[in-house]
């Protein structure tokens, strides 16, 4: 038995009922970004897509009418947060009672302090900062004076920018673990992320070098899996999301269309040696190149790219496997400022021969994992509630 699960970071499908609070009441990162930029989706209209609640369907973007063979419906996250590692720990089974810390004013200076003297130099910035916008307006004052430039979001993460020919990749690693070392117990965020940049003002970020450092999670499915002997394979960055704990095999991508390539390859191999397991992708590309920096006709091309690909996916399953296409938060393009969105998460499925199955509104996103623990025979006692024997 093989289980692909890939994660289009940050497809939200609507608001959650606590979105209010979030600031995020009326978000909907998947309707909005077809109004705004429409590009048809036929094949995941075939999964269900204009099935899924509050999902808006036309003749030209999500299709009111084709046939449905696979499951479909959207998910609450519980935990309060609508970050990353918040979506992606309770996916695994780690519901939160508190959210990660955050630094909306930037860090104190007892932290700021304590990391000048672990890397020897001084810092920049240290605000609340859009990463693209930081290497432009701290870019060249780095580059005179090879301090790293500091920033948070509205996120728990501690971001560390440094530009490739002024600050040596492994130093860069080196400073980000000394950080992550450092923000633990009550400093703790959920990510340290090294980001590399390179060229000329207004710099490049140099995504494909990108590493997170995470605080170890709880034990999750994951390791649940890896006990049972499952192979566990993780593509792009779900390894650093989860602390590179539960895995068998790590696969680093470039960007979405390496990290759909490589996805490709694996089940395709996987299915020739009859792996049981899981291969479990990320596909930050929505996020990260299109919700942040707002653009919607990026975000729908992006889209489009994954819906073309699907075919491709769902060819290489063996005749025992299963697809999972799920979303992690919101990061709707046409939303005020830069944040993540308070979303449901989108849960589609897909088995070969498989009918249409209305998985209706999930409780939590732990129903992820423990569908995964029961499709590949793992034990697990923990938070979520199955809906593998709706789609098997």
């Amino acid at each position: 038995m093989l289980l692909s699960i890939i994660v289009l970071d940050s497809v939200g499908v609507g608001e959650l009922p606590d979105a209010e609070a979030f600031g995020d009441r009326g978000a909907h990162t998947l309707n909005h970004t077809l109004a705004a930029a429409p590009v048809a989706l036929p094949n995941l209209s075939r999964l269900g897509l204009g099935r899924v609640p509050t999902v808006h369907t036309s003749a030209h973007t999500v299709l009111p009418d084709v046939p449905v063979s696979g499951g479909h419906g959207r998910m609450r996250e519980v935990s309060p947060g609508k970050d990353t590692s918040t979506g992606h720990w309770e996916f695994m089974g780690v519901q939160l009672q508190h959210a990660f810390q955050v630094f909306p004013q930037g860090f104190p200076a007892r932290i700021m302090a304590a990391f000048d003297a672990a890397t020897g130099r001084g810092h920049l910035c240290n605000a609340v900062y859009s990463g693209t916008d930081v290497i432009r307006d701290f870019g060249e004052e780095h580059r005179q004076t090879g301090f790293p430039i500091v920033y948070t979001s509205a996120d728990s993460v501690f971001q560390i920018a440094a530009r490739e020919d002024v600050v040596p990749l492994e130093t860069l690693y080196a400073w980000c673990q000394a950080a992550r070392d450092l923000l633990q117990g009550e400093d703790a965020v959920a990510r340290v992320i090294a980001r590399p940049f390179r060229g000329a003002f207004p710099f490049e970020r140099a995504n494909e070098h990108r590493r997170d450092f995470s605080l170890e999670p709880p034990r999750t499915v994951l390791d649940a899996l890896k006990d049972a002997g499952c192979a566990v394979v993780g593509i792009g960055k779900i390894p650093d999301i989860y602390a590179h704990r539960g895995f068998t095999e790590e696969i680093h991508t470039d960007d979405n269309a390496d990290g759909t390539a490589k996805t490709i390859a694996r089940i395709r191999q996987a299915a020739q040696d009859g792996t049981h397991g899981l291969i479990f992708t990320n596909l930050v590309d929505f996020d990260s190149k299109f919700g942040h920096r707002r653009d919607p006709h990026g975000y729908s091309a992006c889209l489009a790219a994954f819906d073309t690909a699907l075919p491709d996916i769902l060819a290489a399953l063996p005749q025992d496997g299963a697809l999972l296409v799920i979303s992690d938060h919101g990061n709707d393009p046409t939303w005020r400022g830069t944040d993540h969105t308070r979303e449901h998460g989108l849960l589609l499925t897909s088995r070969p021969g498989g009918a249409a199955v209305d998985l209706g509104e999930r409780a939590t996103f732990a129903d992820v994992g423990a569908t995964a623990a029961r499709a590949l025979g793992a034990a697990w006692d923990g938070p979520g509630e199955e809906f593998w024997t709706q789609i098997a």
